[in-house]
């Protein structure tokens, strides 16, 4: 059995058995034999209470996950640069920046909220690619005028919820991603359109591959270049923007799993898109359930575990790899 296919297999293993663990630990604890009896015969009282409590933020824990890491797989095709992350480069500040200002000033209209926040996060998408265009496109230099439009929008937000009180819950659960208080509602949000997205995303495996030739040899080929990266960076701004929305702000998702499918799976995007599909969804639950055991009753929110994470890997990435800087 090749590497590839045990390490698909591990995290298919490792999925179920981490939903288990999360549903069942906790402030109620119950067994996983309970738990599956009482979701059939809702005669425990504890896991209907789990039910509605934990299942909807398990459910978009994997969700956000799932569509975080599949939007850092597609945009480092793109712009063939392994620091190309939504949370880095300012998409998921956009998409947060939107979806606030939607949430804060048009409230029924919560449900149409990932659309927005797909505009808010393709907008940021766009500057940081015009901005970055100097004669081509310098990895680098992207990935730095990323990071300036990231700030720029993670200020508008902050002063959005200090201008409008009422919105400040708001700014919470977009900024923090506690995951807390997900509802049913918010799990039929980022399914619906999360599911989009993702399934769009399998198709594109062949031209993410094509995209690691050189623009002219694509060319000669008769490949659609510039379509092909339309297109890719049209559904990682949806992926991203939908899990920013609803899940809230989360970085170094899609830094870390592409990342390290390419150490596993290798560099076919037939392999790493499933790999990190799943492992993407593993990470931010595993990280939710992490912040919300290990010093209970006090919950940490999952992005500042992810902070923690990611924040040594950018490091290591940085230090690593002598392509990220053009040389």
């Amino acid at each position: 059995m090749n590497k590839k296919l045990i390490s698909l297999l591990g995290v298919i293993i490792l999925l179920p058995v981490m939903i288990i663990y999360s549903a069942t630990t906790g402030s109620i604890d119950v067994t996983s034999i309970e738990l599956i009896k009482g979701l059939f015969t809702h005669a425990n009282e504890n896991v209907d209470i789990i039910k509605d409590l934990r299942f909807p933020r398990i459910i978009v824990s994997l969700i956000a996950g799932a569509a975080l890491a599949l939007s850092g797989v597609l945009l480092q095709a793109v712009m063939r640069n392994p620091l190309a992350e939504p949370g880095i480069i300012g998409v998921s500040s956009g998409a947060g920046f939107m979806s606030l200002l939607v949430i804060t000033f048009f409230p029924s209209l919560f449900f149409y909220t990932p659309l927005f926040a797909f505009l808010g996060g393709a907008f940021a998408f766009l500057l940081v690619y015009v901005f970055s265009w100097k004669s081509g496109l310098n990895p680098l230099r992207m990935v730095l005028i990323g990071v300036a439009f990231n700030a720029v929008f993670t200020g508008l937000s902050e002063l959005l919820s200090t201008q409008s009180p009422s919105s400040m819950s708001s700014s919470i659960s977009v900024t923090t991603s506690t995951l807390t208080m997900k509802t049913w509602d918010d799990v039929e949000v980022i399914a619906l359109y999360g599911s989009i997205g993702l399934i769009l995303a399998f198709f594109l495996y062949a031209w993410c591959n094509h995209l690691a030739l050189k623009d002219q040899t694509l060319i000669n080929l008769g490949f659609p270049v510039n379509r092909a990266r339309f297109i890719i960076s049209a559904v990682a701004v949806l992926l991203a923007s939908i899990a920013t929305a609803v899940a809230g702000m989360f970085t170094f998702v899609g830094l870390l799993i592409p990342h390290i499918g390419r150490t596993l799976v290798g560099t076919d995007h037939k392999w790493l898109i499933p790999f990190s599909t799943l492992a993407g969804a593993l990470l931010i639950l595993t990280a939710d359930t992490i912040g919300r055991t290990i010093m209970a009753p006090l919950e940490i929110p999952a992005s500042i575990i992810m902070a923690i994470i990611g924040g040594p890997f950018l490091i290591f990435l940085l230090r690593k790899s002598d392509r990220i800087y053009g040389h």
